[in-house]
This record gives C-alpha cells, structure tokens and sequence, in this order.
C-alpha cells in the first residue's frame, strides 16, 4: 500500500485532535480546581463511581482514606495517572475513556481536593528504624513490603499513603472484623486428611482456589471436598498491650507511616 501525502495528512490531524491511540500527556495542574460548577459536578461523579470504596467523606471504607492525598506529597499529575491506569494488585480499576473521559477524572479530583485535610502538625512519635525490626519480626510472615514478607495479608507498601495514624493504630490494636477480597479466610476438609486452612483467592459454583499457611495456591473441585467454612473475621490478630508495647506500637506505627509506595522524586 502506497501512502499518499493526503493519507499522511489526514493520519496526522486524526492523532493530533486527540481522536487517535496517542494518549496525550495530563496537565501538570488540575484545570478544574476551584471552579464550583466542575466542583459540583465531581461530587456527583465521585459520589456515584467513588464512595463506595473510599467513603461518602473520603476517609476510607474497603479502599483508602483520600484526605490527605495532598498532604502526603501526591501532585494533581500523579492523581489523574493513578485513576486513569489503576493501581496493579488492589481493587482500584482503571478508569478508562470513554466511560470515564478526561474531564471527569479532573472535576472528580476538584471535589476531593475540598475535602482534603492538612498535614499532620503533631510531631511523629516512634522510632521508625525500630519499627521496620518490629515488623520484620511480627508483621512480615503475612504482609509484604517492597517485594519482600509474607502473601496471606495484603500488600503493604503503601499504607503510609493509603491509611492515617489512627486507621493503622485501630486496626493493630484490634484485628480486623472482615477481609478484602483476594484474602477472606477459608477452612476447606478434603476427603482425607487434615482440614487446610488459608485464604480464599478465587471462587466459582464448581471450585474454589485457596492459598494455605505455607504460601501454596491450589485448587479444588467443590464437590470433592466435605466441606469449605468461611470464616467472616479476618486472620489479622489482635496486638494487645500484653503483645505489642505502646512504645513498640508507636514505632511500628512510625516505620509503617514512611512506606508510600512511590518517590517524591517522580512526579506523582
């Protein structure tokens, strides 16, 4: 096929108006902040695609509090990237055109941003060297960090963006009453054998995949087992004062408030 100067003109203008594949570069600032009408217009589309996982008010429910994206050191950028691509290995989707064209994104982080609340003026508490030994220790046989722990418990290398203090010191203290999806706890009895304890990764009517104590992904057919038990509470224990020191909670508390899962070096 010979390619003509008209075809080549016409391929370049289609690219050029944004109708093409070539994905065009965000603006560095939100062009809609501040602007009441782009404002109201995102709490409808936050409310409606948002809140159900982050919270009516932003502070979190199965997905992160988002009031102090800001504070923490995100830009407008990173923001609109992070909703438009997604989050790899978490329930966030990408938010992708044409369902979810550019200007929505942008009201939508409009309407955050008035929620968003100020950095912390308390002076941290912990000693955070102490607190990445403590969690090597007590915490990395279920938790990952930087591609290293454990995989029964959810990733946490962005908890410090993701969670405030007092989420991360609540659910410590007190475990957690249910799971996220990918780590429901489950007790399956095959037809011989110890029963296996473990987390649920995947389930359909015919069989269920569950990652056990060891770390093993496995699938079984659901007719040849006696019995699959849901359990609704979490494997996370409770850290009790009799477990975990006040002093040694304030500096696990403090290590895990500096993993951000991203350099302010990089625009984010």
């Amino acid at each position: 096929m010979r390619w003509t100067c008209g075809m080549l003109a016409t391929i370049c203008a289609w690219v050029l108006s944004g109708a093409g594949p070539v994905a065009q570069k965000p603006p560095l600032k939100n062009p809609y902040e501040g602007n009441a009408d782009a404002i109201r217009n995102g709490m409808g589309y936050y409310r409606s695609r948002c809140a159900d996982c982050h919270g009516i008010d932003a502070r979190g429910v199965r997905a992160p509090d988002l009031t102090q994206v800001w504070a923490s050191g995100r830009t407008d950028e990173g923001l609109f990237n992070t909703v438009r691509r997604g989050v790899p290995d978490t329930e966030m989707p990408a938010f992708v055109p044409p369902r979810n064209p550019d200007v929505d994104i942008w009201q939508a982080l409009a309407y955050l941003r008035t929620l968003s609340a100020p950095a912390p003026t308390d002076p941290p508490r912990g000693n955070a060297e102490n607190g990445e030994k403590i969690f090597h220790a007590t915490c990395a046989g279920c938790h990952r960090v930087n591609g290293a722990g454990g995989r029964l418990g959810p990733d946490l290398s962005r908890v410090g963006v993701a969670r405030s203090r007092d989420t991360i010191v609540a659910r410590i203290r007190r475990g957690l009453e249910e799971s996220g999806a990918g780590f429901e706890p489950v007790t399956l009895t095959p037809p011989e054998g110890p029963p296996i304890r473990g987390v649920k990764k995947n389930e359909d009517m015919f069989s269920v995949q569950v990652m056990d104590t060891t770390e093993r992904i496995q699938g079984y057919d659901k007719e040849k087992v006696k019995a699959i038990s849901d359990t609704p509470r979490s494997l996370m224990p409770v850290f009790g004062p009799d477990r975990l020191s006040d002093s040694d909670l304030d500096d696990l508390v403090r290590y895990l408030s500096t993993l951000r899962g991203f350099s302010r070096a990089v625009p984010q």
